[in-house]
């Protein structure tokens, strides 16, 4: 549905975007992630024109996204639902109006009896049926952003671009956000594009990820084959990942858990059936989508050190020595 062929993009000197290639399918939930100043939100506007792009390519629903043509580019943005983490609600609307306002934006009779059924629609769709005629100063961070997710909505559009949509709120109504925002992709169809630096959010509602660094995708994949194992150092320092804290002595190996291997109990498995003693030194588990996978690391004997690799590797699971 969203391709990105080698785009590149600059801001006079400085090169942003440094040959973006990407592709995003039918009614997926996307995410892009990295540091600040990585690309993303010029990425994410370069999706839907607000932002030209130097040379390569973004074809969304099999149309170029070209700013030189303002009337095709006009017609795509249409079809592209924008989330923002500032909101963007006008303080002298109340929550009815700030929803149709895209209606009224593009020539849509607000008045006419469809027309109050859809805002209606979209309202009980983001659990606002009580705050209809609130202004925007009487809501929380969190009705807020539903606010504009219906507004992003109002036009019924088959994408919706998410642009650091939960960096303003705190973890709790995160997950009420990022719940709503699996419904709409679920019961709706639409596709979701993610820009974010939380982690939380990725994990929680993202079928893929594109990692970027300095202009550049570093990493693309599942979440969590990419942050449970992540090959790159870039994306280990972004992590925070601590298991440099390692014992010194004897040998360390970091054993993965993903997919089918997370529900097997292979660890007490080994400790029966070798009858070899080791510590378990680090841990992690992360939530995926209602899936929670991991690593840990065993510190082990020397002398153990193969009869302990060759079983974990007859269970087929993935492993490595920490030198």
């Amino acid at each position: 549905m969203i391709e990105i062929k080698n785009v590149r993009k600059s801001f006079q000197d400085l090169e942003v975007l440094k040959g973006i290639s990407l592709a995003i399918e039918d009614r997926e939930i996307y995410g892009i992630v990295g540091q600040s100043g990585a690309g993303k939100s010029t990425l994410l506007r370069c999706l839907n024109g607000l932002e030209p792009y130097d040379s390569g390519e973004i074809t969304v629903d099999g149309a170029l996204v070209n700013s030189r043509d303002k009337a095709a580019l006009r017609q795509l943005q249409k079809r592209m639902g924008m989330i923002f983490q500032s909101f963007n609600l006008l303080e002298r609307l109340d929550v009815y109006g700030n929803i149709a306002l895209p209606m009224k934006f593009w020539g849509i009779n607000t008045r006419s009896q469809e027309s109050r059924d859809k805002v209606h629609e979209l309202i009980r769709l983001v659990g606002l049926e009580d705050k209809v005629h609130a202004k925007p100063r009487e809501l929380s961070g969190g009705q807020k952003q539903r606010v504009a997710i219906a507004r992003a909505l109002a036009l019924d559009p088959p994408f919706l671009l998410c642009d650091e949509a939960t960096s303003a709120l705190d973890p709790e109504i995160t997950k009420g956000i990022l719940a709503l925002l699996q419904k709409i992709n679920r019961e709706m169809g639409i596709t979701i594009v993610v820009v974010t630096h939380q982690m939380e959010v990725v994990k929680q509602i993202c079928s893929r990820v594109a990692f970027l660094y300095h202009g550049s995708v570093l990493a693309e994949g599942p979440p969590e084959e990419m942050f449970i194992k992540p090959a790159q150092k870039e994306i280990q320092s972004f992590l925070r990942d601590k298991s440099e804290r390692l014992p010194k002595t004897g040998v360390n190996i970091q054993v993965f858990f993903v997919g089918e291997s997370s529900k097997e109990p292979v660890i007490t498995q080994m400790a029966r059936e070798l009858g070899k003693d080791f510590s378990i030194c680090w841990a992690k588990l992360e939530d995926f989508r209602e899936n929670v996978y991991g690593s840990l690391v065993l510190n082990v004997d020397e002398m153990d050190r193969e009869t302990v690799c060759r079983f974990l590797t007859a269970k087929n699971v993935t492993w490595e020595v920490l030198e």
